[in-house]
């Protein structure tokens, strides 16, 4: 079951769906989604495209078995909490997304280092039952009957439909590493492929310099699209990556390629041009370089002068890089590119995970 995004907390009194009137609200997690099949002694672990996870978490498989009801099909996500210099636990993706990894050596280490949990939010069968069909108040309930007793590894979400508690946790559980609040329709089956949930997400914007462009796939010799814009921030003086720009119409990435070549430059003169020869990921993830994420594809790009200021839109920070691809609002020929930096960033206040993942209230 998917969700779509809207841009504030819906007033549950205006959502009725198969007769029931109201929303629950959850936390939206920051992790692997995972549905969870537990027959006897047998576990598997699937991804939302039904790609298979159980080789990588061995210690989830291991919990499962001893934690879960002996038959069950359950909704959730994978995530791995670290705790922070101040002493809280925060969601840490980048972490969790190393867990994929081809070597059985590898895995069994990473279980141990940086072990993962799952927290459950949804039901879909239970013992004989299918719950597919039910309302998803009851599925709820059928939930914490089920699995309201777990502790960890596997937890179970916490739920509301107050909606000042849902504003509440919207603002504060960002500073543990979570994006925002999924809100479902209480009268609503399960059903997968629909996007029959909503998510409210944070929205910022910031104000970045342009620093390269990457060619599009779809590129040929006689008519080459921008692919993606290199954005950077500066820190300490030098010009960091924070992320990329890529969501244009054919018309645009002509138009921003013209637009963008007069500023084109040879490496040796660009900020970026120390890392032109790295071959491996780095601490920086800096723009070129190669990971096991990215294996095969061309990282190439392109290096303007940095002398163009972009004023995008973004949702969510991982560590010092945006976390997911940000949005094109404007050109900002007002702004000097070295007054961009990252203080102009909203800090989320900090927040203990632990806190996230305790009794609602």
């Amino acid at each position: 079951m998917l969700a779509k995004s809207v841009s504030g907390i819906p007033d549950p009194t205006t959502i009725v769906v198969g007769g029931v009137t109201g929303l629950s609200f959850e936390p939206k997690w920051d992790g692997f989604r995972c549905l969870i099949f537990k027959d006897g002694d047998e576990v598997e672990l699937a991804s939302r495209n039904t790609k298979p996870l159980t080789r990588y978490f061995p210690e989830v498989v291991a919990a499962v078995r001893e934690q879960m009801p002996p038959r069950c099909v359950v909704d959730g996500e994978l995530f791995v909490a670290r705790p922070q210099p101040d002493g809280r636990e925060r969601l840490e993706f980048e972490v969790l997304q190393e867990r994929i990894h081809p070597a059985a050596s590898r895995i069994a280490m990473l279980a141990e280092s940086t072990p993962a949990g799952f927290v459950a939010f949804d039901l879909l069968a239970w013992a004989d039952r299918s719950y597919l069909d039910e309302p998803f108040v009851g599925r709820r309930r059928a939930l914490e009957e089920a699995l309201g007793y777990l502790s960890g590894p596997c937890l179970l979400t916490r739920a509301t439909t107050d909606t000042n508690l849902a504003e509440q946790w919207f603002a504060e559980f960002e500073g543990a590493g979570l994006d925002g609040i999924v809100a479902k329709p209480l009268g609503a089956s399960y059903q997968p492929n629909v996007r029959s949930m909503l998510k409210i997400k944070h929205a910022r914007t910031a104000d970045v310099v342009v620093a390269g462009y990457r060619l599009h796939k779809n590129s040929t010799k006689d008519r080459p699209l921008l692919g993606s814009l290199l954005l950077g921030l500066y820190a300490d003086g030098r010009l960091q990556h924070i992320g990329v720009s890529a969501s244009f119409t054919e018309a645009r990435r002509v138009a921003l390629l013209d637009e963008l070549r007069a500023l084109e430059c040879p490496i040796e003169d660009h900020p970026w041009g120390e890392w032109a020869e790295w071959a491996i990921a780095n601490p920086d993830r800096v723009p070129g370089t190669q990971s096991r994420w990215s294996a095969g594809k061309d990282l190439s790009f392109v290096p303007l002068r940095p002398e163009r200021v972009l004023e995008v839109g973004y949702d969510h920070m991982e560590g010092r890089r945006f976390r997911h691809t940000a949005q094109f609002k404007r050109w900002r020929p007002d702004r000097d590119p070295a007054s961009c930096d990252y203080d102009q960033l909203e800090e989320p206040v900090g927040y203990d995970l632990g806190r996230v993942l305790g009794p609602a209230g």
